[in-house]
């Protein structure tokens, strides 16, 4: 009778070291520091984890992982979103992050766009919610109105910036992120300076738009500003060639000729006075910042430098500023003959 109780005290206590090593010590099978597990928000979340892990061969055994899951409620837990699993974790580790939802955050860096569909295809490409998806909630009047904002000044709610979110965050979660930044940049003083230029925080991005695709140059762009008010206070077209890219929807055209100017869109502004309805792209910070300081000048006119520097040469009158077009012009054939 002591030698069976002694084997059944051994076997109860081999019995505990192997549960013991199944659920708390490494069960993944793979050599990179972690994998993404995804799940769908349209989707069985906890047999969409089974076969995830069975078709992956990421962790060992997964019918007993399956076991374990089920002993600790996961079936009624598990929230879509993504979960790193990471090399050496243990099933208990996993079990445990999937019911509490430790999402591994994704960061959404935007820089310069121009359109909403580059917009949305940056956002399809890095969480849940496609383009498709976004590009639908970016043309629902309906759905933006909350923003106080219409389908063409949508994008002036996007500052140029990193943004963290949930893989599984939806439109809205995603601008309202997107908004409360926007909120935090127009704070009183900046506000305050736009309005003393006869902006609002959505023409003064419109107009940063504009003057982030005319220059690089960051000194200049204070200037530039300047040139597109002076034209907008005396009710003269702005006559931007990057607002010609944009209706046309070429961003390549390196020129632009006279045949161009001719194309049918609210963003020519060789057409229309005023400035466009929507930006033209999504200015950096330090554009917006410069349009805000603008100074008062009397420059009506520039054109591009004709040592081919990238900046830019101002005038006060017309005929001042044919002659700089002159200058350019007569540099950009010789260069191109050249070649």
């Amino acid at each position: 009778m002591k030698k069976f109780l002694l084997g059944v005290v051994a076997l109860l206590l081999i019995l505990a070291i192997g549960i013991y090593i199944f659920l708390f010590t490494s069960t993944t099978r793979f050599d990179e520091p972690k994998k993404y597990l995804y799940i769908p928000t349209a989707s069985n979340h906890y047999s969409h984890i089974i076969q995830t892990l069975k078709d992956s061969q990421w962790v060992q055994f997964p019918a007993l992982f399956d076991l374990w899951a089920k002993q600790r409620d996961l079936p009624a837990e598990v929230k879509p979103g993504k979960y790193a699993i990471e090399k050496g974790n243990s099933v208990h580790q996993i079990v445990q992050k999937l019911i509490n939802g430790q999402q591994e955050p994704v960061n959404l860096v935007i820089t310069k766009l121009r359109t909403k569909a580059q917009l949305s295809r940056l956002i399809g490409r890095r969480l849940e919610s496609d383009s498709a998806t976004m590009m639908k909630f970016l043309n629902d009047a309906d759905e933006i109105e909350r923003y106080d904002v219409d389908t063409n000044t949508v994008m002036s709610l996007v500052l140029p910036n990193t943004y963290t979110y949930y893989w599984n965050s939806n439109p809205v979660q995603i601008f309202d992120k997107l908004k409360a930044e926007y909120d935090r940049f127009w704070n009183t003083e900046r506000k305050s300076k736009a309005e003393k230029l006869g902006l609002t925080p959505t023409t003064a991005y419109i107009l940063a738009s504009i003057v982030e695709e005319e220059t690089n140059a960051n000194d200049e762009k204070d200037t530039i500003a300047s040139v597109y008010l002076n034209r907008i206070k005396k009710g003269h077209k702005l006559q931007a060639d990057p607002t010609v890219k944009f209706a046309l929807q070429d961003f390549s055209l390196t020129r632009i000729l006279h045949g161009h100017l001719t194309a049918e869109s609210p963003y020519n502004t060789y057409r229309y006075a005023g400035l466009p309805p929507g930006p033209i792209c999504t200015p950096s910070l330090k554009t917006l910042e410069k349009v805000l300081e603008a100074p008062e000048t009397d420059y009506f006119y520039f054109v591009a430098k004709h040592d081919f520097s990238g900046r830019h040469t101002f005038a006060v009158t017309y005929s001042d500023h044919l002659k700089n077009a002159r200058l350019f012009h007569k540099a950009l054939n010789e260069r191109q003959k050249a070649k």
